[in-house]
């Protein structure tokens, strides 16, 4: 199974889009639906703080009864950040997402944030890795 580094690698849109913890919550957002992601690490100073999704959007400030224009993003984001290295296998991303029922993961190489998978991203991954399987199996049995 592939690594973390070599699926970012494959990532058609590599950049991965930042918000700062006093920005408010309507403005990180603004940024995911322009970005079209569904969470956005949370960096300070150059380090990862946490990180805001949709989710914690619906649970952390509607649910709440909160502004979106006065509440800043430290106050709705989840952390601390459950993180991954770029060498961990696939696989234990996988495990890591379901059992602590995440949707995103930040990719951290030493202290720096370098990507972000989604479990969309993992999925996508493993249908394709069973689709290469499934097709070096069918030239066997046709002993090509």
């Amino acid at each position: 199974m592939k690594t973390v580094a070599q699926l970012l690698a494959t990532k058609q849109n590599q950049q991965v889009h930042t918000i700062a913890p006093q920005s408010t919550v309507l403005d990180a957002l603004r940024l995911m639906a322009e970005k079209n992601v569904g969470a956005l690490p949370v960096v300070e100073d150059g380090q990862l703080v946490g990180v805001i999704s949709e989710r914690d959007y619906a649970r952390k400030v509607v649910l709440q009864g909160r502004s979106s224009v006065g509440t800043p993003v430290s106050a709705v984001m989840s952390a601390p950040v459950v993180t991954v290295a770029p060498k961990q296998d696939l696989r234990t991303c996988m495990e890591l997402m379901t059992a602590r029922k995440l949707r995103h993961l930040p990719v951290v190489d030493d202290t720096r944030l370098i990507g972000l998978l989604s479990i969309g991203d993992l999925v996508k991954e493993v249908i394709a890795e069973k689709d290469g399987l499934i097709d070096q199996l069918e030239k066997y049995i046709r002993g090509e």
